[in-house]
C-alpha cells in the first residue's frame, strides 16, 4: 500500500520538494564519497574537500576535482532525473534541492533548482572573488589561475566541509520545504547537515514524508513512507501517475 499512498500524495500535491543526495547519481556512474570506490589514491573526500587542504596541497586537491570532472563529463541524467524533470512539468510549485554538485539534474531538464554544495563546473577566485563557469577537461592547468593576478590561485565553486551553506541557497530550500504538501528525499544517506534538518523541517511543517532509497537511513523510522528501491527504479513509477 505504501507506493500507492505515495502515488496519490503525489497526484493531490501542489507544492512538491525533492532533496537528493550522492545516491542520486550513483546510477549515473558517479562514486559516492561514503560508499565503495569513494577512496581516491587513499585519500577520503573529508581529507580532500576542506579549506585546510585547499590552503595546504592545492594541487593535490585540484588533481582530485579534475579527476572528479573527467568522470562526471562522461555521464548522463539516469532515469531518476528525468522523471524528475516531468514530474516539474506538472507541479504548480516544485523545487529540486540537491546536495550534488555534478549538474546531472540541470541536464535533465530541472528548471527550478537549489544547489546547496555549489557547482563542480564553477571556480572561485581566491583573490578578487570572481565566480566563473569552467568545463575544460581536463584542465590544462593545475592549480587553475584567475586573470586577476599571476598568483591568484582559483578553487572549485563548491562548498567544502566546514564551510557554511550559501546564505541565498539556504533561503530558498527552507521557503520551498516550509510550503510543501510532500518532501521526497532521494538517495541521501541523511548524515550531512545542514541539509539533513531540510527533513525534520518538512516533517514539523507538515509534508508528507517519503524516503526512496535502496538501504534504511538514521531518519527512516521518521518517515512516513520508506521505498527501498533505487531513484532509477522508484521515481519513473511515480512520475507516470501524472501523464
Amino acid at each position: 500500500m505504501s507506493l500507492i499512498q505515495v502515488r496519490r500524495w503525489l497526484r493531490e500535491s501542489e507544492h512538491v520538494v525533492v532533496l537528493t543526495g550522492a545516491g542520486m547519481s550513483a546510477e549515473s556512474g558517479i562514486p559516492t564519497f561514503r560508499g565503495v570506490g569513494g577512496l581516491w589514491k587513499q585519500f577520503r573526500a573529508e581529507e580532500l574537500a576542506t579549506p585546510q587542504a585547499f590552503a595546504l596541497r592545492p594541487n593535490l586537491v585540484w588533481e582530485w576535482y579534475n579527476w572528479r570532472r573527467e568522470l562526471i563529463a562522461g555521464t548522463r541524467p539516469n532515469a531518476g532525473h528525468q522523471a524528475l524533470a516531468q514530474i516539474e512539468q506538472r507541479i504548480a510549485d516544485f523545487t529540486l534541492v540537491t546536495q550534488n554538485v555534478d549538474g546531472l539534474d540541470g541536464q535533465a531538464g530541472i528548471r527550478n533548482l537549489v544547489r546547496l554544495h555549489g557547482d563542480i563546473w564553477g571556480t572561485v577566485c581566491t583573490r578578487c572573488g570572481e565566480r566563473r563557469e569552467n568545463r575544460e577537461v581536463p584542465l590544462a592547468h593545475l592549480p587553475p589561475l584567475c586573470h586577476c593576478h599571476p598568483e591568484a590561485l582559483l578553487r572549485p565553486g563548491v562548498v567544502w566541509f566546514g564551510e557554511a551553506l550559501p546564505a541565498a541557497e539556504w533561503e530558498r530550500a527552507m521557503a520551498a520545504v516550509q510550503r510543501a504538501d510532500l518532501l521526497l528525499v532521494v538517495g541521501t544517506s541523511a548524515v550531512v547537515y545542514p541539509a539533513s534538518s531540510l527533513i525534520t523541517m518538512g516533517i514539523r511543517y507538515g509534508a508528507h514524508t517519503v524516503e526512496i532509497n535502496p538501504q534504511e537511513t538514521r531518519l527512516s523510522g521518521e518517515m512516513e513512507v520508506c521505498l527501498h528501491g533505487s531513484a532509477a527504479e522508484m521515481l519513473p513509477d511515480l512520475a507516470s501517475v501524472l501523464f
